[in-house]
């Protein structure tokens, strides 16, 4: 099985943007807890501040990986074309947040790409992503 986990803008800064929202970890150390606790599974990371890389890394893996675990960061709240990749490819996508967004501000109770995605998953720290994985291994 492979996973892709896919990060938008400012994730990067994990463990140092905003420690109360996001906490203090960095998404180096919870790749490396992911696949200790699912060495059977080939589990990628990328990250890009980008819309259109984000696109174009979808697009690359969309029809050959097993699942992509996606947080888009705030593109989630106003991109169209994003939405459009996830329901133009066949791998199946989980949108992830760290943070309860419903919980947070009004504009960030809207997500744009939902409606393609598999399953939502929300505020549960960095343990979201194990939840998404979780979730992908038994789609199969």
């Amino acid at each position: 099985m492979k996973i892709l986990i896919l990060n938008g803008p400012n994730l990067n800064l994990l463990g140092k943007r905003e420690p109360g929202i996001y906490g203090s970890e960095n998404m180096e150390t919870c790749m490396e807890r992911l696949r200790t606790a699912y060495p059977h599974i080939d589990i990628e990371y990328r990250q890009s501040n980008v819309e259109g890389e984000l696109i174009n890394i979808m697009q690359e893996t969309g029809f050959t990986y097993d699942g992509i675990v996606f947080n888009a960061g705030a593109y989630t709240h106003t991109s169209i074309a994003l939405l459009d990749c996830i329901k133009s490819i066949t791998t199946p996508v989980i949108e992830v947040h760290i943070s309860n967004v419903h919980a947070r501000e009004e504009f960030r109770n809207h997500s744009m790409i939902s409606a393609g995605c598999k399953g939502v998953i929300a505020g549960f720290g960095l343990d979201s992503y194990r939840l998404a994985v979780e979730a992908l291994t038994r789609l199969k």
